[in-house]
């Protein structure tokens, strides 16, 4: 570890490192993130869907604002589920059969949020939006997928290229709401449930496209490399394999310490952005705009959590994860501050608000995935990525769940001023990771 950054709790590339200091990636990751590219633009549609409206068909369906956060917590608590799910299938099948099935239960999850609008069944749109989350919590995961076969020095710039495909449907999900709500009406089904019909179609789609095109798997490939690369001895494996490798992460302690401190930042971005994005639309739509305009802001922020993604991966391969995983706490504490301040009636002051929110979401899961990674080796690598995103569902469950009792007791200014101030604790918590991290160098030699 002697090459490491001091400030940092992992591996970093150093600025001034010659290209045979690169590690050299196997040639099939290319193809894996293309196809993982594909899967995340169809999976981002049926996401930005279904957060869209959840909170206005709970609204409408329970006829209180209290308990519209209720959607986001339950398909939170189903991602967190989930997450442990997908992780546990993937370590021991790989990652092609974990996030197929994922997005396989994300949509049945909603073709039941449809029959349960339809039936107008409370208890049935619980279990469904329960389910839904399945698609949620496959979605980040498949982020790991693309780190499995990269570089240590490329880990911020694969992580990225997953997460920024999500863009594309991500972006288009929410300005298809009012189209896919008349569709449904058509078909008599209320219209609000109509995106997620949208939402089934879009992850089953990418269901079929992991399942039939993501060879080889990522996980299992990178395990092979990783024996024969072990099987050398003393040998120099060759570039290929050494990529596969995890980085030394010095003792126990600090593998420990890496996992605690990427998850904390993970926890603390999803808490914020979940809670305040999910009051949103309910907080523009009791201030007399529509549905478009609701969607259009979601639309913006679904874009700013996704589209900086080349930029932040590129920065915190450069620059470290520390400094990143900061400027996100920074970046949500102007978010909720905004957000706090901006008249109700004005849509372009709010769309600038979320679009910090997804910004500042983006430098957490970026820098937090690549802390996680750098600490974990193979061998336990997908479960320990699952179970942090247990928490991460959780901690976004508990946002969304408070979120609703918090606006309807004190208004939706001070919902977003606290979550500003909430984010503003990942400085002091990377900062006392990034020492915990030196003293541990520092004990070993």
């Amino acid at each position: 570890m002697t090459g490491s950054r001091a400030q940092d709790p992992a591996p970093e590339p150093t600025r001034g490192r010659g290209p045979a200091a690169e590690e050299a990636e196997p040639p099939e990751q290319r193809h894996i993130l293309r196809v993982l590219v594909l899967a995340q633009v169809l999976s981002g549609a049926g996401l930005a869907a279904g957060i869209t409206v959840g909170a206005l068909l709970a609204q409408d369906m329970l006829d209180t604002t209290s308990l519209a956060g209720l959607p986001a917590a339950l398909f939170t608590i189903g991602s967190a589920a989930a997450a442990a799910g997908v992780g546990r299938l993937s370590q021991r099948f790989g990652r092609r059969p974990g996030l197929a099935v994922g997005y396989a239960v994300g949509a049945a999850g909603s073709a039941g949020v449809v029959l349960a609008a339809v039936a107008d069944s409370v208890p049935l749109l619980f279990a469904a939006l329960f389910v839904y989350g399945a698609g949620t919590a496959t979605n980040l995961q498949a982020r790991y997928a693309g780190a499995d076969l990269a570089a240590p020095a490329h880990r911020g710039r694969a992580v990225s290229t997953v997460l920024v495909a999500t863009t594309l449907g991500g972006v288009l999900g929410p300005t298809l709401v009012s189209p896919s709500g008349r569709v449904a009406a058509a078909w008599g089904i209320p219209p609000l449930a109509g995106p997620f019909l949208l939402s089934g179609a879009a992850y089953l789609l990418a269901a079929l496209v992991l399942g039939v095109l993501l060879r080889p798997d990522p996980l299992r490939l990178a395990r092979e490399l990783a024996a024969r690369a072990a099987g050398v001895g003393s040998a120099a494996p060759d570039a290929s394999t050494a990529s596969t490798r995890a980085p030394a992460a010095g003792p126990g302690r600090g593998r420990s310490d890496g996992v605690a401190l990427g998850a904390a930042v993970m926890v603390l971005t999803q808490l914020v952005m979940v809670a305040i994005m999910t009051m949103t639309p309910v907080h523009m739509t009791a201030h007399g705009h529509g549905v478009g305009a609701a969607g259009a802001v979601i639309a913006v922020h679904v874009a700013a959590m996704y589209l900086p993604s080349p930029l932040s991966g590129r920065i915190v391969d450069r620059y470290g994860r520390v400094p990143v995983a900061a400027l996100s706490g920074f970046t949500l504490l102007a978010a909720g501050l905004l957000a706090a301040t901006a008249p109700a009636d004005s849509v372009v002051l709010l769309a600038v608000a979320l679009a910090l929110l997804g910004l500042g979401w983006n430098f957490g899961l970026v820098s937090g995935t690549a802390i996680v990674t750098d600490a974990v080796p193979l061998e336990r690598r997908a479960t320990t990525q699952g179970t942090v995103d247990v928490g991460i569902a959780a901690a976004g469950a508990g946002g969304g769940l408070a979120s609703g009792a918090v606006v309807a007791a004190t208004g939706y200014p001070a919902l977003a001023l606290v979550g500003g101030i909430v984010a503003l604790a990942i400085v002091p918590i990377v900062a006392a990771g990034s020492r915990a991290r030196r003293r541990a160098i520092a004990e070993t030699g």
